[in-house]
């Protein structure tokens, strides 16, 4: 068995190695100290340079201008911009173009792809459902609607959408009277469409999108079984390589702290019990990253294994989860008071770090689902 990159998917992570070199994790008002949003919209220069690398249109096919290239690709340069806390909506935006290219209709496909892969529109999606607790499929009602213009009719209500507010489109999950799940391609600025604004604990600028009897034409709608699904998985998966990333350059920061710091004539990092805690800290990590590249494989692949891919998904989210809160619980146990100190990175970091374990979920929710997957599809 073969477990290395590509050599396309290893030049896409060098690729946005080279364009996150320059990001300073601390280019924007700390959310420690800021009331409200840390900045108005996203960071605006890093998404332009983004698309001049040609990072946005990563999983479109070379007809829409793209690199067609798979989730492990996504992976490693997600993997990338969490190191430096990036501020863009990379994950949102390329799922969203996956899911419009694997699903979408001709016509759909044409109106959004090379756009969004060069940067001029930008897509994100609502995955949070009403509460955050609740599947976000059933947050939102979609009605097909018949006459000489047919198209559906959303009504509900999706929470914490990131990116709202620079998205051009936000990819909603809607249930139908029939139990089916569609996707629609819903325009930020749209009758009937209302945002309001929340924060994450990054302080990033949120919005719950409030939809009052919205029409979306019927070549804006997906309705195509399990493509709600797969993109939620493609997110979700996304986000673990978030978390991945975050927690290597944490554990980084740690260990070139502790080489540093003396006490007793000694680096704290030569200390037994730092270098335990230390030590525990990277097979969380090692742990999480095998996980997530199993989940991503499946994705990309399409193949068959003894559970479905919503089997591997939920493993990486139960070590993502999980190993991110403990990775950055220790760094701010090893750094001391320079952990808290608002001038320097780590409490960014911390913060991030929760963001991503509350998107994700809690772990016994997903060891929960995992034994219903095993119950269904007994091994052996």
């Amino acid at each position: 068995m073969d477990f290395t990159f590509s050599e396309e998917q290893q030049a896409a992570a060098e690729a946005a190695r080279g364009v996150f070199a320059g990001v300073a994790p601390d280019a924007v008002p700390s959310p420690a100290l800021t009331t409200g949003a840390v900045a108005d919209e996203c960071d605006r220069a890093l998404w332009a340079r983004l698309a001049d690398a040609d990072l946005l249109s990563l999983l479109s096919d070379q007809e829409y201008g793209g690199a067609g290239l798979d989730a492990v690709a996504l992976c490693l340069v997600l993997r990338e911009s969490a190191k430096v806390l990036a501020r863009v909506p990379l994950l949102e935006n390329s799922a969203a173009m996956a899911a419009v290219q694997a699903y979408g209709g001709p016509e759909l496909r044409g109106a959004l792809l090379e756009r969004a892969g060069r940067g001029e529109i930008v897509l994100t999606a609502a995955s949070s459902g009403r509460t955050g607790h609740d599947p976000a499929e059933l947050a939102v009602t979609a009605r097909r609607e018949e006459g000489e213009e047919p198209g559906w009719i959303l009504d509900g209500v999706q929470t914490a959408v990131p990116w709202a507010y620079d998205a051009d489109f936000v990819v909603v999950p809607a249930h139908t009277a029939g139990g089916r799940t569609v996707l629609a391609l819903v325009p930020r600025v749209h009758e009937g469409v209302v945002l309001g604004e929340q924060f994450s604990t990054s302080g990033e600028r949120l919005g719950e999108l409030r939809l009052e009897s919205v029409r979306i034409a019927a070549r804006d709608v997906i309705d195509v079984e399990g493509a709600w699904e797969w993109l939620r998985d493609l997110l979700t998966t996304g986000t673990c390589a978030l978390a991945l990333g975050l927690g290597e350059r944490v554990l980084r920061m740690t260990s070139e702290y502790t080489g540093q710091r003396v006490q007793f004539g000694f680096p704290v990092a030569t200390f037994q019990a730092v270098a335990v805690q230390a030590a525990d800290r990277y097979i969380d990590l090692r742990a999480m990253e095998v996980t997530l590249w199993q989940a991503a494989w499946r994705l990309a692949s399409g193949a068959r294994g003894a559970l479905p891919v919503a089997g591997d998904v939920a493993v990486a989210k139960i070590w993502a989860s999980e190993g991110v809160r403990r990775v950055v619980q220790t760094a701010q146990h090893l750094h001391g008071g320079f952990g808290a100190d608002v001038d320097y990175p780590l409490h960014r970091y911390h913060a991030w770090a929760k963001h991503l374990e509350l998107s994700l979920g809690p772990a016994a929710a997903h060891e929960e689902a995992l034994g219903e997957l095993l119950a269904a599809h007994p091994l052996g």
